[in-house]
């Protein structure tokens, strides 16, 4: 499938503007007694970004028929837990980066004691906006709980940096490469979509066989366009260091498939990821191609 225009093009911007709005609240209402930790966790979480996990916990909803009112607090959740892992992850101890979403990274700005704490309190404020929700029964925000922690930790996102660090200037054939980044980038993405479809209890196993389905493309096809504008674009276009990973001798789908193969896999995870969605109603199905073509389209 190929399309020339983003599909229901007015879907992301109204959605993400409501929850830009919520997530800019429950942030000012979850203040602590600390100035600059507030302070930093808000330049964290706030003025930038994307939002892709977030629209995905919203796409995945409304497919298996979850109005966006039932979802908001699980969105609020993953992408705090998104801005934890990027403040981590721009530490001196892990890739040291001076420059995310076009502006200093958190410890340039408030230091490492503060941007570590910030980074804690952020993990933490996911799970706690999604155990006081109102938002569905206990029963599918306990589920929701339990795909977000296990995507965030052992098993998860903290593996894949683990697996990332050992392997600097180290070699690595690709399936162990596949695998590092369905780890640190893919299995966030996929708790973003599975915590959608959780919302709903009625959820058919053949919905869920699609949706797991197309969130596997987009977790790969995510980091394939990473490592792609890592090689093509600037720093200025991206909002973070462009070209790092080859100073840093890091394994990419780029340096270890080339250039050319990376452009025709990320086609491939395109299609696939459109085909998965055939197993939503058509009317519900509209979000989730946005997504596809919003996320293997971007150019930062």
């Amino acid at each position: 499938m190929s399309l020339a225009q983003p599909i229901h093009s007015n879907w992301f911007d109204e959605t993400r503007a409501g929850f830009e709005a919520s997530l800019a609240d429950k942030l000012e209402r979850f203040k602590g007694p600390s100035s600059e930790l507030n302070e930093a966790m808000a330049y964290a979480l706030l003025d930038g970004g994307k939002r892709l996990r977030a629209m995905l916990v919203f796409a995945a909803g409304h497919a298996v028929g979850t109005p966006a009112s039932e979802l908001g607090d699980a969105a609020c959740a993953i992408e705090a837990m998104h801005a934890y892992s990027l403040v981590h992850d721009d530490l001196p101890s892990m890739d040291n980066d001076v420059l995310r979403r076009g502006k200093p990274t958190c410890h340039v700005k408030f230091g490492e004691a503060f941007a570590l704490l910030a980074g804690d309190a952020l993990q933490t404020a996911a799970f706690q906006w999604l155990a006081e929700s109102n938002q569905g029964s206990v029963q599918v925000r306990m589920q929701q709980i339990a795909a977000l922690a296990n995507a965030s930790g052992l098993q998860g996102m903290a593996a894949g940096q683990a697996i990332d660090l050992a392997h600097v200037g180290k070699p690595m054939d690709l399936d162990s490469l596949e695998h590092m980044h369905a780890r640190k980038t893919g299995d966030l993405i996929t708790a973003s979509v599975r915590m959608g479809y959780l919302s709903n209890p009625a959820v058919t196993t053949v919905e869920k066989s699609g949706l797991e389905a197309y969130a596997h493309c987009l977790g790969l096809a995510y980091q394939v366009i990473d490592d792609i504008l890592d090689v093509e674009s600037s720093s200025e276009v991206l909002g973070k260091t462009s070209g790092k990973d080859a100073l840093n001798n890091k394994p990419t789908m780029v340096s270890l498939m080339g250039l050319g193969n990376a452009k025709k896999l990320l086609a491939q995870l395109r299609e696939r990821a459109f085909v998965a969605c055939e197993v939503i109603k058509p009317s519900r199905r509209a979000p989730l191609e946005t997504l596809v073509e919003l996320i293997t389209n971007r150019k930062s």
